[in-house]
């Protein structure tokens, strides 16, 4: 489990070993362009993420994808690799999917909360800042428990949205975590 920091460092070294020409920022401290759609949340395992670099030159997409690959550490797999036309957008994140292993014992409580929750037309959660005003159900469009695994998808929403620990705050999961259950983020949709 690593935080986002280590990821978007573990991407700058990567790409770095792979040679690739970065486009650099001004200023007095450059840093590489890259960044991520949605920063993963400490603790989340992630089989899907984005990652938006810039190079200072042109590279087809099958060097670049060897040259990554080459130097990727175990477990860090390149699915695709695209190159963005010149005014093109970058992509923000349409939607993210998640997972949880859900144990057998809860499975009956949790089908109900579920069905509950689903019959909602808004919700209110609590935030160390306060109560959040209600949250219109499309920033939940998927909820379901499958298998004995929870799967849910959450619209990405500018004004904050509902994050995933509160999803699983409503549910009333939070104590999964501790007993070693954990999150998957399964899916990240980007927009464009």
């Amino acid at each position: 489990m690593i935080s986002h920091r280590d990821l978007v460092r573990l991407w700058e070294r990567l790409l770095r070993r792979a040679e690739l020409p970065l486009g650099m920022s001004q200023g007095f401290h450059p840093k590489a362009r890259l960044s991520f759609p949605s920063a993963l949340a400490l603790g989340i395992e992630s089989w899907d993420e984005v990652l938006v670099f810039e190079l200072s030159r042109p590279i087809e997409t099958r060097e670049i994808r060897r040259r990554i690959e080459s130097q990727a550490p175990a477990g860090l797999t390149i699915h695709e690799v695209r190159v963005l036309e010149p005014g093109q957008s970058k992509g923000r994140m349409r939607r993210s999917s998640y997972r949880m292993p859900i144990p057998a014992a809860r499975h009956a409580a949790l089908q109900r909360r579920i069905e509950l929750l689903s019959e909602q037309t808004s919700y209110w959660f609590q935030r160390d800042a306060g109560a959040v005003p209600p949250e219109k159900n499309p920033a939940l469009d998927q909820l379901d428990l499958h298998h004995g695994v929870l799967e849910f998808r959450l619209v990405a929403n500018t004004q904050g949205g509902i994050r995933v620990r509160e999803v699983i705050q409503m549910l009333g999961l939070t104590d999964i975590e501790s007993q070693g259950g954990f999150l998957i983020r399964s899916e990240v949709e980007i927009e464009g």
